[in-house]
């Protein structure tokens, strides 16, 4: 079992920024990889940007590349989001997202970008 925990998030106008962080626990499972996925309102949920863990490239969903950064620390079992340039249509819940030999996912943290 993997408990994800989020922080970050909230209330930014467009053309601004945030960060979202994300902590897995300790786990006897190996992750393979980490990252995070939003689902706007009557949206499906939909993949922003994942990484391995065991390093390897890193991939963007087209709609945010050049805007949004994942990194990560493996020691750790953590990831980031670095989101510049928002824009409204990145508004939705934000979903911290790990693969073992099954997913997990975090609570989400809501990211609302006014116009």
């Amino acid at each position: 079992q993997v408990q994800l925990v989020e922080s970050g998030g909230g209330l930014v106008q467009a053309g601004g920024s945030l960060r979202l962080s994300c902590a897995a626990s300790r786990s006897s499972f190996t992750i393979h990889a980490m990252g995070w996925y939003r689902q706007a309102p009557g949206e499906q949920r939909e993949l922003v940007a994942v990484m391995p863990t065991s390093g390897g490239s890193t991939h963007y969903a087209d709609s945010v590349k050049g805007r949004f950064t994942i990194s990560g620390d493996n020691a750790k079992n953590t990831v980031d989001l670095q989101m510049n340039s928002l824009k409204p249509e990145d508004t939705g819940v934000y979903y911290c997202w790990a693969v073992t030999s099954r997913e997990f996912w975090g609570q989400g943290t809501q990211v609302t970008v006014s116009s």
